[in-house]
């Protein structure tokens, strides 16, 4: 499946990751945590392909473990004690459930990062905040690319040093560690260099001068004007859902979660909408596939329509022919 979402204009795309990173970023509830991570993880699998999405997931899991563990070991805060450790510190059950939602929290931002990357490309950040702050925005969009761009090359200069026997995998261990040296002092050499032409080609351009004008392809509308409305109304709803209390939740020092009990009809609605927002990129590319099937099918139908009418008309001719 094709994101869709993707071809909107670049003030929806970076509107829409903003919001959701700030409210996975500080929405430690429950219920909030779970929807912000379910929804990350469809959109990567849109966007990068399920079998990426599900290895980026699995590798992420011991973020979960590693922060689980060591916040109970430094912070003690909690009523609940489980039990002590050898150096008398209690560990308490507080401690250990915001250790679980704080790796849930990081898990959760680098995969909606992972989908900024594929979305938010250069062009768009650049025409966003180029008029703005152009010096900025440049190295901004930079040093969004520099992984992406740093992992491509890598590749290509270790397959060079295969192919003359000096790859990381020939050799003693002394030797490898050299091999890796000569391939790391290569990658420095090349983005330095890359940086060099990139500053000497913005500059000859004119980029950041006072007065100077940029092409762009990206125009407002009508379908990013719904799209904005939509995304306003739900967001406005889920506003309102948490200035009421149905997202507080509290670690310290006991575990106080509002709206799971009882499960009102405001915090089911606030839930609802969040979940909404969040899948929203998943929604429109959904919408978008349907009607692409809808249309297939319909001129499936048409060509079917047309086969059957010039079969039709050969029957009658030969009809015609064979009274005549």
């Amino acid at each position: 499946m094709e994101d869709s979402f993707s071809g909107y204009h670049p003030v929806i795309n970076f509107g829409y990751f903003v919001v959701v990173l700030v409210f996975s970023m500080f929405m430690l509830h429950p219920v909030f945590l779970a929807v912000s991570l379910f929804s990350a993880f469809v959109y990567s699998g849109i966007l990068k392909g399920w079998p990426k999405a599900l290895k980026s997931a699995l590798l992420y899991l011991p973020v979960i473990i590693i922060v689980m563990l060591m916040n109970p070991l430094f912070n003690h805060y909690g009523v609940t004690i489980l039990f002590y450790l050898y150096n008398g510190n209690p560990v308490t059950l507080e401690s250990i459930v915001y250790g679980i939602f704080m790796g849930v929290t990081l898990i959760t931002v680098f995969i909606w990062f992972s989908c900024y990357s594929k979305v938010m490309t250069s062009d768009k950040f650049i025409f966003l905040f180029g008029r703005v702050i152009p010096a900025l925005s440049l190295i901004l969009s930079m040093v969004l690319r520099f992984v992406p761009k740093f992992i491509a090359q890598i590749k290509v200069i270790s397959n060079g040093q295969k192919c003359i026997g000096r790859d990381l995998s020939n050799g003693s261990i002394i030797q490898r560690a050299r091999h890796g040296v000569t391939i790391l002092s290569i990658m420095i050499t090349w983005a330095l260099e890359n940086a060099i032409e990139t500053a000497d080609s913005m500059k000859a351009r004119g980029y950041g001068l006072k007065g100077r004008t940029a092409f762009s392809i990206y125009r407002f509308d009508r379908r990013d004007t719904v799209a904005s409305v939509v995304m306003l109304a739900v967001l406005a709803c889920v506003v309102a859902g948490v200035y009421q209390g149905f997202a507080f939740a509290q670690y310290n020092p006991q575990i106080k979660i509002s709206g799971l009990q009882p499960l009102s009809l405001g915090s089911l609605l606030t839930y609802v909408f969040y979940f909404i927002f969040c899948m929203m990129p998943v929604i429109i590319d959904g919408v978008a596939e349907f009607k692409w099937w809808w249309l297939k099918r319909q001129i499936s139908e048409a060509e079917a329509d047309m086969q059957n009418e010039t079969e039709d008309r050969g029957i009658r001719v030969a009809q015609k022919i064979k009274e005549a």
